[in-house]
């Protein structure tokens, strides 16, 4: 037997560790700050498909899209903006501010704008994963070059509202007018506001389908730009008051508004740092507060149930018909809770044409409906959503071959909405069981990108070749899911994006078992004893090898700090009792 043989390697060394991020949205950008303050010698790489930062801030370009939330409860706990111009802030305005974050921790030269990742296959003998990468040259003829680079680790940060799903409707290729889908939204030359398309759609007989978040902003944003709209919606869906209306009337001096326009006064309130603080604080707050309102039969869910329906009842009465075919029977937050500023009164108005009726298909000038009413209609708007089944796009390969996208088959099988078994060394931000029914959806994925940074570290540090979730603890949390929803609003029988929009009944694949909060204290402290592990080189026997010679680089070098411990930042220092 030989003799163990010890690393020739200081205990705190950090070996080069490679991570690859793909996407350059929220979580991207935060994951792309984290990993470059916290992960000393990384190389890091974050492609992105589309030519700009901003994920679904840059690609969506519809009218009316806006933050369905306050906006100072939709930006990075570490970078506030006391700038917002309103209390719901329009889509162009929250992608100004990504760009400013990623400028003001000069990200952009990490990112590769018009990489489109198209394959990831896991090679066990180096524990790398191989990338293969579309690259668009752009120009007056657009080149492509197919490139093939590797990482230690790779972040998806892909986000799982970006593949539009188109309607499943037949004669959809025959309409010879204009048709769009909100994702996809284009102004003529592919560029500039939603305003410069329809400027000639004064004359126009618009239709939109859908009445989920990105329909229910459109409508009254082309409402009085049209001549006339025709809203198709196939189920029904609860319209909320605005989120945080408290602060809304607060702001406006009681008056009931949709939205609120800060001004001079509230800008110089807000330079007052502890002022703007304690603003900030109050809003999350009860942003958080929203979650009981997603517990099936609690008190704050059935009074919450009451309030919308007298809310929306009211807000129809130019139209009370309506009523009766918007308005659910299932508890609200069964579906995405929408506030829709606007939406109830625009379907009120006397050039829009609010059809309950299923479609039956779409014709050459419109569309029938299956009471066989033909609606003439020059432009098709598809407010359809995404394809929401948690699959990934484009080949994802791990051990033994596997692609992720059959291990998502039936549905995702994760550990924490974070990785899944047989793929080492491969985490999402804001993948399956990820996203939230209520409260603050950024402090989760801030935390889940801390998170993985936290298993970055311990990649190097202890020099591990790959950590992988064990097969009995994504079964175990498989498991906790399957118990935990039922007793929600989430799991009662509704048609929802939550279960991927396919059936009434089924699968929650969206969500976090529980609220904001309890994301943010499961993924403050990893079990590292969920995950198998296998390290890098040395005496495979020996799982110390990590521990090198002996020494820590502070012993090694000249001018290093031998009392490193006795800094100011580097002290706890423990209250002392009162008594």
């Amino acid at each position: 037997m030989s003799p163990y043989k010890l690393g020739d390697f200081c205990v705190d060394e950090s070996r080069p560790i490679k991570v690859a991020v793909i996407g350059a949205g929220y979580g991207g950008i935060i994951a792309g700050i984290r990993l470059r303050q916290k992960v000393k010698n990384v190389d890091l790489t974050i492609y992105e498909a589309n030519g700009g930062i901003g994920g679904t801030w840059y690609m969506n370009k519809y009218p009316g899209l806006s933050c369905d939330i306050p906006s100072h409860c939709y930006q990075l706990t570490f970078e506030p903006n006391k700038n917002w111009s309103s209390f719901y802030s329009p889509g162009s305005e929250i992608l100004r501010y990504l760009q400013g974050v990623v400028d003001k921790y000069k990200l952009l030269p990490f990112i590769r704008l018009r990489h489109h990742v198209t394959r990831l296959r896991y090679d066990e003998p180096s524990g790398k994963w191989h990338i293969s990468i579309k690259k668009t040259i752009p120009g007056d003829e657009p080149k492509t070059e197919v490139l093939e680079e590797t990482a230690d680790v790779v972040l998806s940060a892909l986000g799982n509202l970006r593949i539009p799903s188109w309607p499943d409707i037949p004669g959809i290729e025959t309409f010879e007018g204009e048709l769009i889908h909100s994702a996809e939204w284009k102004t003529k030359d592919g560029e500039g506001p939603w305003q410069d398309t329809v400027k000639t759609w004064g004359d126009k007989r618009v239709g939109v389908i859908g009445a989920g978040s990105s329909a229910i902003q459109t409508v009254p944003s082309l409402q009085p730009r049209v001549k006339h709209l025709v809203n198709f919606v196939r189920g029904k869906t609860w319209i909320s008051g605005t989120f945080s209306k408290d602060k809304l009337f607060e702001l406006s001096g009681g008056e009931d508004i949709p939205n609120y326009y800060f001004q001079e006064k509230d800008f110089n309130r807000f330079k007052d740092d502890e002022e703007y603080r304690k603003w900030r604080h109050a809003l999350e707050d009860g942003l958080n507060g929203a979650h009981l309102a997603t517990l099936y039969g609690h008190p704050i869910n059935q009074f919450a149930q009451e309030e919308f329906k007298k809310d929306m009842v009211q807000r129809l009465s130019k139209k009370p018909w309506i009523a009766e075919q918007l308005i659910p029977s299932f508890s609200i937050c069964c579906r995405r809770l929408t506030p829709g500023p606007g939406y109830l009164e625009a379907i009120c108005e006397d050039n829009v044409d609010f059809i309950s009726t299923p479609i039956k298909q779409i014709l050459p000038t419109g569309i029938q409906t299956t009471d066989d009413k033909t609606h003439p209609l020059d432009i098709i708007i598809c407010a359809t959503g995404y394809d929401t089944s948690g699959k990934p796009d484009f080949p994802i390969i791990g051990r033994n071959g596997i692609d992720l996208a059959d291990k998502y088959t039936p549905h995702p099988v994760t550990y924490l909405g974070l990785t899944a078994e047989g793929f080492p060394n491969f985490f999402h931000v804001l993948g399956p069981n990820s996203a939230v029914g209520a409260g603050s959806l950024l402090i989760l994925i801030e935390k889940q990108v801390e998170y993985i940074v936290n298993v970055v570290l311990k990649m190097q540090r202890e020099r591990l070749k790959s950590v992988e979730a064990k097969k009995e603890a994504v079964d175990d949390f498989d498991e906790y899911l399957e118990a935990y929803f039922p007793k929600t609003a989430f799991g009662q029988k509704c048609r929802s994006w939550y279960k991927a929009g396919k059936a009434e009944e089924g699968r929650i694949i969206a969500l976090w078992p529980g609220s904001p909060l309890h994301a943010v204290k499961t993924y403050e402290h990893p079990r590292w004893e969920d995950y198998n592990y296998e390290r890098l080189d040395g005496d495979a026997k020996n799982r110390f090898y990590f521990l090198g010679d002996g020494n820590t680089t502070a012993d090694m070098k000249p001018g290093e700090d031998r009392a490193w411990y006795l800094l100011p930042e580097n002290i706890d220092y423990p209250p002392i009792p009162s008594d």
